[in-house]
């Protein structure tokens, strides 16, 4: 909603709707504000959280929104297989052929903002942390599409945070 105010906020010429606006985008950041320090709030109060959201932003890429969100929307992760884990997030690809067609893979269904929150961790690893940016990198250099890669090394990020959970082990470079 932010952002759209935001884009509204750049459209309008007339002063009085943009300090409506900007009346709007005062209130709709202070609750934003109050959601984070309530979730802060939540994890500090936890200690199992506390602990995970330590292993999980360990991961260079990870920050502290990320960690949330899969806090939030994946209380499973450290507790299922690399397949089941994946599939849960919708980043297990579906294969679609019949017979001798065969058509090109595609992912979906799952947790969206799951999803959506590991797109956005994908992208900076996929450039400055070395495991994963070699992963990256090989996939291009076979000919993947570099969307293909992108969402390849978010499904390899999701299977490496589940494993840190699992074993309650932080980051290391390898």
């Amino acid at each position: 909603m932010i952002v759209a105010e935001q884009n509204r906020l750049r459209m309008v010429v007339e002063t009085q709707a943009q300090k409506s606006i900007k009346r709007l985008l005062a209130a709709l950041r202070r609750e934003l504000d109050s959601l984070d320090a309530d979730l802060v709030e939540h994890i500090r109060k936890s200690p199992l959280w506390r602990v995970r959201e330590r292993l999980l932003v360990s991961v260079p890429g990870v920050g502290p929104a990320t960690a949330r969100t899969l806090l939030a929307e994946m209380p499973e992760l450290g507790g299922l297989d690399r397949r089941q884990i994946a599939a849960l997030a919708g980043l297990a690809p579906w294969t679609r052929q019949s017979g001798q067609w065969k058509g090109k893979s595609f992912i979906g269904g799952g947790r969206g903002k799951v999803r959506a929150a590991l797109f956005m961790a994908a992208l900076v690893p996929s450039r400055h942390n070395p495991i994963l940016k070699a992963f990256r990198d090989r996939l291009v250099a076979a000919g993947k599409p570099r969307i293909v890669a992108i969402v390849a090394t978010m499904r390899k990020l999701l299977t490496i945070l589940n494993a840190i959970i699992r074993d309650n082990k932080p980051w290391q470079n390898a």
